[in-house]
């Protein structure tokens, strides 16, 4: 699906998303990632099941007020340590499916919020085709 990018000059932004990827500004990336409004880093996270605290020290260095966790093609919450370990991060954290955290994630940053958007891309066998930004 495409978004339409229509505020937010200089900010990263999704403009648009699909079965395995997202794009950001335009350019395409088919690994999980941290979106910020400033910019845009891979994240090394092997999918949902594989997430452990230490995966979101990101949330210390950049001191967001909203960490929104895209949590793949299915909205999944963590459990246990994890929960707890993003609970006391000291940032709201939202958990949604990754087309909805796209979306939040574009309404908050062109808001001017401190929002971090932290995508899992997982590759399932529907994603070959994908669709088209």
């Amino acid at each position: 699906m495409k978004l339409h990018l229509t505020a937010g000059e200089g900010l990263q932004l999704f403009s648009g998303y699909g079965a395995g990827y997202v794009t950001v500004n335009r350019v395409r990336y088919e690994t999980c990632v941290v979106v910020s409004p400033q910019a845009v880093s891979e994240w090394g996270v092997c999918g949902f099941d594989a997430l452990t605290a230490a995966d979101f020290a990101f949330i210390t260095e950049l001191k967001p007020e909203i960490v929104i966790l895209g949590t793949g093609a299915t909205q999944r919450f963590p459990k246990g340590d994890l929960a707890r370990a993003l609970a006391a991060s000291g940032a709201g954290v939202e958990i949604m499916d990754s087309k909805a955290a796209c979306r939040t994630y574009n309404i908050l940053a062109a808001e001017s919020r401190k929002v971090v958007a932290a995508i899992l891309i997982e590759v399932t066998p529907a994603a070959a085709g994908g669709a088209s930004a």
